[in-house]
């Protein structure tokens, strides 16, 4: 018996697991102290008693933190952001990002409540199954699935465009290949080898934006070559608010919306955190700290660059113009990042190029994390029944290796670019997952909805979880409202004039999403759950049992604590020297 079995049986002989208070009507499921539970509990393997050799909860704190922004931080950010500038001006794109992560926030706020309280494996997509209908979890399932998988070749393809920075006889192919083996051997280490690399790469996204911002600043105020205090003379002249496709305020308005458009494909979040929730090795506690952690991001990484960006560069400037109307190489490139278009026209020599290879590990993490996302939701369809079961197999150290087979084969699609400009295919695929992230915040917010109904029938004691939401249901029902908007709206340029490739680039995952609903509800004979039918209690007894298990033998430790022990050879702090959070 494994110590860790002998502590859970120590600690509950009888009946495991202290959940918030409800009443008899919730059905409930007790926790028998036989082996194979308590193999499942220290696996992290919580979808059922049948699967042993499952996920294992060896995520820290530190690398949650660095996966939730590894996953949000990627190329648009960065690069694509200049696109948006173009079309909308500085003050649009503000406006645009400020109120577009609001609204994610609300979602945030809704996948905090449920995940930190359920961190099972297949994160939002089981909790939609179990607590709304599983033809939902059915859709947003594949839907996520296709999502994370088709930004590998997203990824791998910006990889590409931002090597020709320095030379264009690079040969696509070759990164391609690199991109796909490296990814491959990262994904079939045991999960803590995941974490520990996507750590150190997302470190690299932190010091690049903390860079961006010090030179943004630095810059306007006077420190640059030409000693131009400029401040936010672009607000200025050319003005803070672009105009396009037609003129006057309706342009004005339309460039609004094309910022609208980019802030929901550039700002994600939640999704990632809720996916790593189950290999989390305190999962209430390391969860709840990165989904906190997460509005700081949303104000800082993300309104934050697109205020930079709106200080630096003018929307008319002739290079950023240039390069996204065709008339210039380098869209989607980093020559087409408004911070590089910046240190070009004041004439810094050097930081284009520190940029531009930050840049490479910023988009090679994003990728990894893609990998890492797409091989754990098809495990968890697998084990779900929603894919072949023969998928489910994982190896000793955790890792679902028949899973990582079949998501390896989506970077191929990368090869595209040899037939095809790299920047098309980008948009392609830029058009086809924005509706894809936004189907899984619509789930998200409506499983929030199911659950929050549910708690109310059934007596449930919501101020005893582990984290209580506020402004609920109300942040539910706003967030479900402005995510079915944004998603119905976004491709509103394929009817004026009717152009059906745009059509079908922009609205195929809604289409998609909408045909795998219907068939699995006619195929199964799903029905949407009534309040007094959802199963709250479900696995928080076993999760409980871990987590007050986990806390004797491996007590939590602090984010800055954690963080400094890789640099501290040799020792490993002792349980009563841990941090007990952040």
């Amino acid at each position: 018996m494994s110590h860790l079995e002998d502590t859970i049986r120590h600690l509950h002989p009888d009946d495991t697991g202290v959940i918030p208070g409800k009443s008899e009507k919730a059905p409930s499921r007790r926790l028998t102290a036989s082996s194979d539970s308590a193999l499942d509990i220290q696996h992290g393997t919580v979808l059922g008693s049948e699967v042993h050799a499952g996920l294992q909860r060896r995520l820290g704190n530190r690398q949650i933190q660095l996966v939730a922004i590894g996953g949000s931080i990627g190329t648009a950010l960065f690069v694509t952001i200049g696109d948006a500038l173009r079309k909308s001006g500085p003050g649009s794109l503000l406006l645009a990002f400020s109120v577009y992560n609001v609204m994610l926030a609300l979602v945030n706020n809704c996948m905090a409540e449920m995940s930190t309280y359920m961190p099972v494996s297949g994160g939002f997509i089981y909790l939609a199954s179990k607590w709304v209908d599983d033809a939902v979890g059915f859709m947003v399932g594949w839907n996520f699935f296709l999502y994370e998988a088709i930004m590998i070749p997203f990824e791998i393809t910006a990889i590409t465009l931002v090597l020709s920075f320095w030379r264009n006889d690079i040969p696509p192919a070759a990164v391609c290949i690199a991109c796909i083996v490296i990814y491959a051997c990262l994904n079939v280490l045991v999960v803590k080898g995941y974490g520990e690399s996507e750590f150190w790469l997302s470190g690299g996204k932190v010091i690049l934006i903390f860079i961006l911002f010090a030179f943004t600043f630095v810059t306007m105020v006077g420190g640059n070559p030409q000693n131009d205090a400029f401040g936010f003379r672009h607000w200025r002249h050319p003005g803070p608010f672009a105009e396009y496709l037609h003129s006057g305020d309706l342009g004005r308005f339309e460039g609004f919306l094309a910022a609208l458009w980019t802030a929901s494909y550039t700002c994600v979040g939640p999704e990632y955190i809720s996916m790593v929730a189950a290999e989390a090795k305190h999962p209430r506690i390391y969860i709840k700290n990165a989904f906190k952690t997460a509005y700081w991001r949303f104000g800082v990484f993300f309104v934050g660059s697109a205020l930079c960006c709106g200080v630096l560069v003018a929307y008319n400037d002739p290079t950023l113009v240039a390069v996204y109307t065709g008339e210039s190489d380098g869209a989607g490139s980093a020559a087409a990042s408004p911070y590089v278009i910046a240190m070009d026209n004041i004439g810094v020599g050097v930081l284009p190029h520190i940029v531009s290879a930050l840049l490479v590990t910023t988009i090679f993490s994003a990728g990894n994390t893609y990998t890492y996302c797409a091989t754990r939701s098809l495990y968890g369809l697998s084990v779900d029944g929603k894919a072949p079961k023969f998928l489910s197999k994982c190896t000793k150290g955790g890792v679902p290796i028949r899973c990582v087979a079949v998501v390896m084969a989506f970077p191929f699609l990368s090869f595209l670019q040899l037939s095809s400009s790299s920047s098309q295919v980008l948009t392609w695929l830029i058009n086809l997952l924005t509706a894809a992230a936004i189907i899984d915040y619509i789930v998200m917010c409506l499983t929030y909805i199911w659950f929050y109904r549910a708690c109310k029938t059934q007596g449930f004691d919501r101020s005893k979880l582990p984290y209580r939401g506020w402004f609920q249901p109300w942040s539910a029902i706003i967030g479900l409202l402005w995510m079915a908007m944004v998603v119905t709206c976004y491709g509103y340029t394929s009817f004026t004039p009717w152009d059906v490739t745009t059509f079908f680039t922009h609205y195929t995952m809604l289409l998609f999403g909408l045909i795998t609903f219907a068939s699995w509800k006619l195929i199964k004979r799903t029905r949407l759950l009534r309040p007094d039918e959802v199963d709250l209690t479900w696995d928080a007894p076993h999760i409980t049992a871990y987590e007050e298990a986990a806390k004797i033998n491996d007590p939590p430790i602090g984010f800055w604590t954690e963080l400094i022990l890789p640099f501290r050879s040799g020792r490993k702090n002792a349980p009563g020297q841990s941090e007990p959070t952040v």
